[in-house]
């Protein structure tokens, strides 16, 4: 009996052990869901340790989202660690070689890339100069005149736009601000021609905000229309200096290279005095850059022989030409040197007009 009874006991645990996994099945999608588990498990704890990928590698390819983002921010903390090792093993390179070393690469930007332009001004071109001799700010440069500007605004302006007028009547020398009152320009310009004015400048507004910039030469034009946008007043901007003085400022004209550009900067800078007075020590930028033209209105202050300072005085706002008409304003029968051309630069990116 003590035999049998052994081997009851002997046998009773082996049975169970075998019958276990078939008495509790378990549905095959249960058994795909622990086997994934079982995966990325162990993917999760060697992930950190792999830091190289195969060349067909794509994150795209991974549904899970945080396995995903695991991946990317590995695979891009790798390529950051190439570029420094790359980098550090040219600065090694550069300093074995000494001055024989190469001269560093210049990175590829849109200005650099510039398609070249036919109509790219030569200062030495005998053509230029007699352009430059016969039109209509020809007077101007030859100190026959003096620079007086009319500021004005379309019918009913905004306080915000009253306020830019007044803000640029400080940084244009003998700038006058007139209210319209409801007067066509044709009324307006001969007006100004008889009082001696040689600008009129236009400020527009949409939305009780600046948008729009007319500005015709007198009294033989040409006038230019400019979209206006960025515009920070004087209070709107930080660390800015105190609010300018009476001298004339000296004037920037920086990046007008082709023929339409080269008249941009010709109508600029007659808005300005001859003579600027060094004393004031301000100094009034235009910049030219992807045909945005980009004002600025600093002090610098010499701190010692070596330093010099700015404060940017303000405002600043940002032009782009829309429009070069000859003569004076006329919006039915003005002849047009140069309109803007909607989706004319979509062709390419790397060409521009100024």
């Amino acid at each position: 009996m003590d035999v049998v009874e052994e081997h009851d006991i002997q046998d009773k645990p082996t049975k169970k052990k075998t019958k276990k996994p078939k008495k509790q099945p378990k549905p095959p999608h249960e058994n795909g869901n622990e086997s994934m588990i079982e995966k990325t498990e162990p993917e999760h704890v060697d992930a950190p340790a792999e830091l190289s990928f195969p060349p067909t590698f794509s994150v795209s390819e991974i549904k899970n989202k945080q396995r995903r983002h695991l991946m990317f921010m590995k695979l891009k903390q790798e390529k950051r660690k190439l570029k420094v090792a790359l980098k550090k093993k040219k600065k090694k390179e550069r300093d074995a070689l000494g001055d024989k070393a190469p001269p560093k690469e210049v990175p590829k930007t849109i200005e650099n890339q510039r398609v070249y332009d036919e109509t790219t001004v030569n200062p030495e071109d005998e053509e230029v100069a007699f352009d430059e001799g016969t039109d209509e700010f020809s007077a101007y440069f030859n100190r026959l005149t003096n620079p007086k500007v009319l500021i004005t605004t379309c019918d009913r302006p905004r306080g915000r736009t009253v306020r830019f007028c007044n803000q640029l009547a400080t940084v244009i020398p003998d700038a006058h601000v007139y209210y319209r009152r409801g007067l066509a320009l044709k009324k307006v310009i001969p007006q100004c021609i008889a009082r001696g004015f040689t600008y009129l400048m236009v400020i527009n507004e949409d939305r009780k905000v600046p948008n729009g910039m007319v500005l015709c030469h007198l009294p033989d034009g040409p006038t230019a229309h400019f979209k206006v946008s960025s515009v920070r007043l004087r209070k709107e901007m930080k660390r800015r200096g105190k609010d300018p003085t009476e001298h004339s400022p000296e004037v920037i004209l920086n990046n007008f290279t082709t023929r339409l550009g080269h008249s941009m900067g010709r109508l600029f800078a007659a808005l300005f005095p001859h003579d600027p007075q060094f004393v004031g020590r301000q100094v009034a930028t235009f910049h030219n850059q992807r045909d945005f033209i980009f004002f600025r209105f600093h002090r610098y202050i010499f701190k010692n022989e070596k330093r010099v300072g700015i404060q940017e005085l303000g405002p600043r706002f940002t032009l782009k030409l829309r429009s070069l008409q000859k003569g004076t304003f006329d919006s039915k029968f003005g002849e047009y040197e140069w309109v803007l051309k909607r989706h004319e630069n979509d062709v390419c990116r790397r060409r521009f007009n100024l």
